[in-house]
């Protein structure tokens, strides 16, 4: 994949984050883990990173809630990066008495955080994730959701401001209002809740591929059948994005007085859920055994990496957590054989050193221990 760009970090600082009062990692490699027994920090360095992209972190914690706890309330990650043989510093964090996120780029303050999507698109695969298959809709949802982010950089602020109108339009069906203002926002919801359900929809017909193109890659990762399901696809199933938004419009006209009645919105995009099979048993992910749904995350972790590459023109950051260990010795090796291949940098963690052994060469290895780290395999010159 080595047609791609490929942003590199080679210098990350944490201030005032999480358990880190101050933390700054020297990065040589396309290839990191981050040893350490459990609660040393390790996911907090990953979330750290994942704070340099669009979005809300992986734990999609409340901004506050990332300062250390003896500290002022602030906190900041910042980090060089390497790109096309150019060095750009980008920052961010939440200043003391304040509630929203800061971004920096080159020392100057940015609007909004989609705009690290030019510099960096960071994919993760966390413990959280674990029950992703046989949790609520509303997780593969905002699954899907990350997964489109990181090819269409307008999808954030698209869905965020879907639920904003939704919220909206629900609070006007309880107090009332006139039928103009509300055939107005039910207007917007229609419009921006297409928009959402297209780009979602495009998500998993270019993932449907590029898993079909990894066929014979022979990965030792089962391969998954992908859906956009819900009442809303199947009723607007074979429609442009004009009909849809009208067809949907009139869904919303025709409802509130049962949407008044439930208090929420009861069609729309936002039911939609993305449903996912081990192919070659015909099987749902969720009837599949723990270990397989593990296996079938990772084979969409991977098919969703290149695709990133393939249509953002960028290879993306990859944050592991705790992926390692629950592999077997040949599908870790084959994984580690899989991440040299895509090309990008990619961040692992564990809590023994030995399950990184398979790593190549040119890897390195930090050892987390009193919030600090402390480099015991150094990355060989190839």
């Amino acid at each position: 994949m080595t047609e791609f760009r490929t942003a590199t970090l080679t210098r990350l600082s944490m201030t005032h984050f999480r358990n880190y009062a101050s933390l700054t990692l020297p990065l040589s490699a396309a290839m990191v883990a981050f040893v350490g027994p459990n609660g040393a920090g390790k996911t907090n360095i990953l979330e750290a990173i994942s704070f340099l992209t669009a979005g809300r972190g992986l734990r999609r914690a409340a901004l506050a809630d990332i300062a250390r706890k003896d500290g002022d309330g602030s906190w900041s990650v910042a980090a060089t990066i390497l790109m096309d043989e150019l060095e750009t510093k980008i920052g961010t964090g939440l200043a003391a008495g304040t509630t929203g996120r800061r971004v920096r780029i080159d020392g100057e303050d940015v609007r909004g955080s989609e705009s690290l999507l030019e510099y960096m698109r960071v994919l993760w695969l966390v413990p959280s994730m674990d029950g992703l298959f046989t949790g609520p809709g509303s997780d593969r949802r905002r699954f899907l959701d990350r997964l489109t982010l990181a090819i269409d950089p307008a999808h954030g602020r698209r869905v965020g401001d879907f639920e904003t109108a939704l919220r909206q339009r629900n609070r006007l069906l309880d107090q009332g209002g006139s039928d103009a203002y509300l055939s107005a926002l039910e207007q917007q919801v229609a419009e921006l809740g297409t928009a959402v359900s297209l780009a979602r929809g495009e998500t998993v017909n270019l993932l449907s591929r590029m898993i079909a193109a990894q066929a014979d890659q022979n990965l030792p990762f089962p391969h998954a059948t992908v859906a956009l399901e819900g009442a809303f696809e199947a009723e607007t199933v074979g429609l442009g994005a004009s009909d849809r938004e009208d067809l949907y419009r009139r869904m919303l006209q025709e409802g509130r007085a049962r949407d008044r009645a439930a208090g929420r919105t009861l069609n729309g995009p936002h039911l939609s859920d993305l449903k996912v099979w081990h192919a070659a048993k015909s099987m749902p992910a969720a009837q599949s055994s723990t270990g397989e749904q593990k296996a079938l995350l990772i084979g969409l972790i991977l098919a969703h990496a290149e695709l990133t590459a393939k249509v953002s023109g960028m290879t993306p950051v990859l944050l592991l957590d705790e992926v390692a260990a629950h592999l077997d010795p040949n599908r870790r090796a084959a994984l580690f054989s899989k991440l040299e291949t895509l090309g990008g940098q990619v961040f692992m963690t564990g809590t023994d050193a030995a399950l990184f052994d398979a790593l190549p060469r040119s890897a390195e290895v930090f050892e987390i221990k009193d919030h600090a780290g402390t480099l015991i395999r150094a990355a060989e010159a190839s």
